[in-house]
């Protein structure tokens, strides 16, 4: 706590910032600002990762009540770790236009009932899985929340422009918390996977701050598209997406998948290594801004993740399926 207030007491200008509104407020109004601090889509695509790890650990359907409350308490690890990151960014959410409708930029709520919403959905996730699931998935999950608001927010993010390859690392947890869920340990397989999130953040995050640039520079918040040339952050994307590509299909031996995820995966990286080698065609060509469409890279990136994890969720029983017609 003493961190956090230290850090935000040197950095935050309290003129660009309303006071929260004294008195009641509508409780309907609280709950959504609330729910807004959490960044639900952000919670979304965690989810999408941590769900088909349970399948694949199960070798099938995963037992539904420790599905149910490792997405649960996922849910809470992810949505503590949001609302605490709003309460450290506060002073940026407030002037970059992507950020600025959060609850805290609008004083919908006060910075202490943020950090207070935030450490209580921690603290109440950590208990979760301790009770209805397992230590290993709780100590994960207390390492993720605790790498995204020390490392990621407050070392790194306004510091480096490597501030989302490493910090991208509290991203790529879900993977081991869903593994451990289900098998009380880890292994290859949920690393392999984690290396697929890992590598496949950066490009997916620096095309949408190519969107944003001009937010972030103003923020001087030191996003790679604000420090670098619009080529060396594509480059630097391309060579990302091919270390990404070449991780899932990785997992093809070392978990023993079925031809149905290699050759979905191959598919799926070919088309995303065509889309972002048009961005490089682009900027080379001269093109710039809008005109090089990083965003349809970035929508791209979110539609490759989710359908190779779909597949990974499906893969067990195409191999069930398969044993069952051998015999």
């Amino acid at each position: 706590m003493t961190v956090l207030s230290n850090r935000l007491g040197e950095e935050l200008d309290e003129e660009t910032l309303p006071e929260a509104p004294a008195g009641p407020r509508p409780i309907g109004a609280l709950v959504r600002a609330c729910v807004a601090l959490t960044k639900p889509r952000v919670i979304e695509l965690l989810l999408i990762t941590t769900l088909p790890v349970m399948f694949l650990a199960a070798k099938g359907l995963p037992p539904l009540g420790t599905a149910l409350a490792t997405m649960a308490f996922g849910t809470m690890s992810a949505a503590s770790a949001n609302a605490i990151n709003c309460y450290i960014d506060r002073d940026i959410d407030a002037v970059m236009r992507r950020t600025r409708r959060r609850p805290l930029a609008r004083a919908q709520v006060s910075p202490v009932e943020a950090l207070v919403f935030g450490i209580t959905l921690g603290v109440l996730s950590t208990a979760g899985f301790l009770v209805t699931v397992n230590t290993l998935a709780a100590v994960l999950s207390v390492f993720a929340i605790l790498f995204y608001i020390f490392v990621y927010s407050l070392l790194l993010k306004r510091r480096t422009s490597q501030n989302v390859v490493w910090g991208g690392i509290a991203g790529c947890m879900p993977v081991l918390i869903g593994w451990a869920a289900i098998t009380d340990s880890l292994a290859w397989t949920p690393f392999v996977l984690f290396g697929v999130v890992f590598l496949w953040t950066p490009p997916h995050t620096w095309t949408l701050a190519m969107r944003y640039k001009e937010d972030y520079a103003l923020a001087k918040v030191p996003m790679l598209p604000v420090v670098a040339t619009e080529r060396r952050v594509i480059l630097e994307s391309t060579v990302y997406s091919w270390a990404t590509v070449l991780c899932s299909l990785l997992l093809w031996p070392v978990a023993g998948m079925s031809l149905l995820y290699g050759t979905v995966a191959v598919v799926l990286g070919a088309v995303l290594l065509v889309e972002v080698h048009r961005l490089l065609i682009r900027v080379d060509r001269g093109s710039t801004g809008v005109a090089l469409r990083p965003m349809r890279f970035f929508h791209l990136s979110n539609v490759y993740l989710a359908l190779l994890f779909t597949v990974v969720a499906a893969d067990p029983f195409l191999q069930g399926y398969a044993i069952f017609q051998g015999r």
